[in-house]
């Protein structure tokens, strides 16, 4: 089931890059609600209670929101956008809100349980090349994580999205796509071999030739 957290939050009257400036210097975090057929609503929110918010919040991660003294709405987190230069900084999110008796498209974290027989008995390497899941679902079944079992996995054997259900959701990733594979164990490298290398004293000779043919010009 998707994680529930709570969050308050307040209108914002000014727009623009230079009151978002102005909200940020004063510890607060801008940002926006939108979704179910309703107008974007530009929002405030202390930045200590959103840094709060987010530790293990994740994007299935299902917020009560209040906006001043409404009642509140449930929301998921649509995106979280931070300073380049200060990773830590939160400079604007973006929540969508969400009704419990429509379904809504999400991307969920994807975690590979186990070592596969591949890895265990013939050294191989095993490669996770999808790292979320996109699915539809109700918000009150949305997992937190969708865990995978990868023990059965041999050498040369993958898994795909096709390969994949979840509970009462709907997978909405293409079904070809490769989640993970057992690679064979990687060849070490052969060494150099020495005959390869250049003589080191061919460039020296050339430039001693040309500038004795240099010295010669000038007499």
């Amino acid at each position: 089931m998707a994680t529930k957290a709570s969050l308050q939050a307040h209108t914002r009257g000014s727009t623009g890059k230079g009151a978002a400036r102005s909200l940020r210097r004063a510890g607060i975090v801008p940002g926006v609600i939108y979704g179910h057929h309703r107008q974007p609503e530009s929002l405030q929110i202390e930045a200590p209670a959103l840094t709060r918010l987010l530790v293990g919040a994740h994007s299935s991660t299902l917020v009560d929101v209040t906006v001043d003294d409404r009642a509140p709405v449930k929301a998921l987190i649509r995106e979280i956008q931070r300073d380049p230069l200060r990773g830590s900084t939160i400079v604007h999110i973006d929540l969508y809100e969400v009704r419990a008796d429509e379904k809504v498209s999400v991307e969920v974290a994807i975690r590979l349980v186990g070592t596969p027989e591949g890895v265990r008995n013939h050294g191989g390497v095993l490669e996770q090349q999808l790292h979320a899941l996109g699915i539809k679902a109700l918000p009150a079944d949305i997992p937190e994580m969708i865990e995978i079992d990868v023990t059965s996995l041999a050498i040369g054997q993958s898994l795909h999205v096709s390969d994949l259900t979840v509970a009462k959701a709907d997978i909405v990733t293409d079904a070809t796509q490769t989640v993970a594979v057992v690679a064979a164990p990687r060849a070490e490298e052969a060494p150099v071999a020495a005959a390869a290398e250049a003589p080191a004293t061919t460039e020296p000779e050339l430039i001693r030739k040309a500038k004795a043919d240099a010295e010669e010009e000038e007499k």
